[in-house]
């Protein structure tokens, strides 16, 4: 069974950075966000935002485009990923990402690139630019309640 929530209006950067913060509060480790959305929609900032709110201070962040992954030192670590510029999803491995999908928290975004790696218990976001942007939520039905109990 699945579920999916949406469209949630995200105005300004300040509403993404509140809706990141709840979504931050319920995340454990082996747990995984699937970021969805064109350039522009939103990924890197929705993660940033993510980032810091596990963190609980300013780190900085910068997306993952060039370097691919970006890790952060947390109980339980967070890794980003951009696979923008995998061409296969064993290039994935090769980051190790399945270890990632084991002991940390894993932000995603382009996960078309995993094909077949890609978590099927994870929490999909879609993202839309546009006036305003907008986000969607879809997966699992477990994860309906944990949303709901952080006000999303």
């Amino acid at each position: 069974m699945s579920f999916e929530l949406g469209p949630i209006s995200l105005t300004t950067e300040t509403d993404t950075v509140i809706f990141a913060q709840k979504i931050a509060s319920i995340l454990g480790a082996g747990e995984t966000i699937l970021l969805e959305g064109d350039i522009g929609a939103g990924k890197t900032a929705f993660s940033r935002a993510v980032i810091r709110a596990r963190l609980g201070y300013e780190e900085d962040v910068p997306s993952p485009t060039f370097t691919l992954v970006q890790t952060y030192e947390d109980d339980p670590d967070i890794w980003h990923f951009d696979l923008y510029r995998l061409s296969h999803p064993d290039e994935a491995i090769e980051l190790g990402i399945d270890e990632a999908f084991e002991t940390a928290i894993c932000l995603i975004e382009w996960p078309d690139r995993l094909g077949d790696l890609a978590p099927q218990d994870a929490l999909v976001l879609k993202l839309s630019a546009g006036d305003p942007h907008t986000a969607t939520l879809s997966g699992p039905d477990h994860w309906k309640p944990r949303l709901e109990a952080a006000g999303v």
